[in-house]
């Protein structure tokens, strides 16, 4: 225990063993929704649930142990929610690809994140994207989270006259989903922790209660990971038309991570006095490892999450509370059978909470300057109505490097949105 102690640093840190597994524990039970939730967006793929719930424990366990330990922040990793959007109804369903190709560009794009957080590219990259633009692709990732829940549910359809329209509110998976929505988001208000796996359990138990969806039980052997396992195509990812998809992956995952690591670091007090974060260089590898570790397994882009805060209210202030939290995720391969019970109007309602909590990110935009606001809303919007993350960053590059050489402020636009403008400039018109 003392050696422990030492290695984290517990003492310097004003915490104890203890402390940071109850902490552990609290992150845990605010993020374990994606071991049902991604299994659920993955399967509409054609991938494997059972396989897949194998899959995302062992990258989270995985990904949160190693960010413990070598990187010593109480972060823990999972599946990230949007990348497993994007690689569902993006790379696979909008795209055409098999879900193997999908799992080959996340690995590359792990490989790439791997050699950026080994050399300064890394940091370079996430200062050089203008911060409007990063706003505006979180909140239109939201917004894309937000018209799959409601479609899935049934509460936005397809309408020939006006493209999309209201479904049938009184059926039972829309009051299901509307009904989970509104309790996660009022224990959330409350600060009740695991707030939206309760949210998620109270209509699913009504539907297993009605007889709408089967009760499979709660405890048994994994599932076996074989579907998936090691199943990337990884020469399949390397076709021309692949490349945006790749850059797409990598900037998503970089700004993803960049923000939940300055955000959770700075509550629980980690930042050194001029702002940085101590020995950044193995906490960012550690994380763009987990990405490359979860493709091998069978599942989409891991990412730290920004549910390690409420690991941190509680107390937690080294990496021991990543650990712990891994460990956690090691145990919950157990409960492959309850996860497997969980409908889908339930993961829509958790869809729904997490859609919205992404979106406010548009309160920050510097409403005033159009040259910023304007290409960040364009990328907002084009994600869901063209039901495609990667077509919404594109857009949101190029509309940003044209208006601002139309003002006359070339320069205000860094050369990574040209570079970048221009791929996706080709991807438009060629591909």
């Amino acid at each position: 225990m003392e050696y422990v102690a030492n290695y984290f640093g517990l003492k310097a840190r004003g915490t104890n063993i203890r402390t940071e597994a109850m902490a552990g524990l609290t992150t845990f039970l605010a993020m374990v929704y994606i071991t049902v939730v991604n299994p659920g967006i993955l399967s509409d793929a054609g991938m494997d649930f059972g396989a897949v719930f194998v899959a995302t424990c062992l990258a989270a366990a995985f990904g949160s142990i190693v960010m413990g330990v070598l990187g010593n922040y109480p972060i823990a990793q999972a599946p990230g929610m949007g990348q497993n959007a994007f690689f569902t109804y993006g790379i696979v369903l909008g795209m055409g690809h098999t879900w193997q190709v999908a799992l080959g560009a996340v690995f590359l794009s792990g490989v790439i994140f791997v050699i950026l957080s080994v050399l300064p590219v890394r940091e370079w990259l996430i200062n050089a994207i203008p911060r409007n633009l990063k706003l505006g692709m979180s909140a239109g990732i939201g917004l894309f989270l937000g018209i799959i829940a409601l479609s899935s549910a049934g509460i936005v359809v397809d309408s020939p006259a006006t493209l999309v329209t209201l479904g049938d509110l009184t059926s039972f998976n829309a009051l299901m989903c509307l009904g989970g929505f509104a309790i996660i988001t009022a224990l959330s208000y409350r600060k009740f922790t695991g707030a939206v796996v309760v949210g998620m359990l109270f209509v699913a138990a009504i539907g297993w209660l009605t007889g709408s969806v089967e009760f499979k039980g709660v405890i048994s052997t994994p599932p076996s990971i074989g579907p998936v396992f090691f199943e990337l195509d990884i020469k399949g990812a390397f076709e021309v038309g692949m490349v945006t998809t790749i850059i797409t992956l990598l900037i998503v995952d970089v700004f993803d991570t960049a923000g939940t690591m300055v955000g959770v670091s700075t509550r629980a007090g980690l930042t050194k006095k001029d702002g940085s974060l101590p020995d950044l260089g193995m906490a960012l590898l550690s994380d763009s490892g987990a990405t490359a570790f979860g493709a091998l397994m069978g599942t989409s882009s891991t990412t730290s999450y920004i549910e390690s805060a409420a690991g941190v209210e509680a107390g937690g202030r080294t990496g021991l509370t990543a650990v712990f939290c891994g460990i956690f995720f090691l145990l919950c391969l157990l409960f492959a059978p309850l996860a497997q019970s969980v409908p889908a109007y339930a993961t829509a309602a958790a869809l729904l909470f997490v859609a919205c909590l992404m979106t406010r990110s548009l309160a920050d935009l510097e409403w005033d300057d159009y040259t910023e606001s304007a290409p960040a809303v364009i990328a907002a919007i084009a994600m869901p109505l063209g039901y495609s993350i990667a077509d919404g960053i594109g857009l949101g590059f190029i509309s940003y490097a044209v208006i601002k050489v139309i003002c006359g402020r070339p320069h205000a636009c860094p050369p990574v949105v040209y570079v970048i403008g221009a791929i996706f400039v080709a991807k438009f018109v060629f591909l």
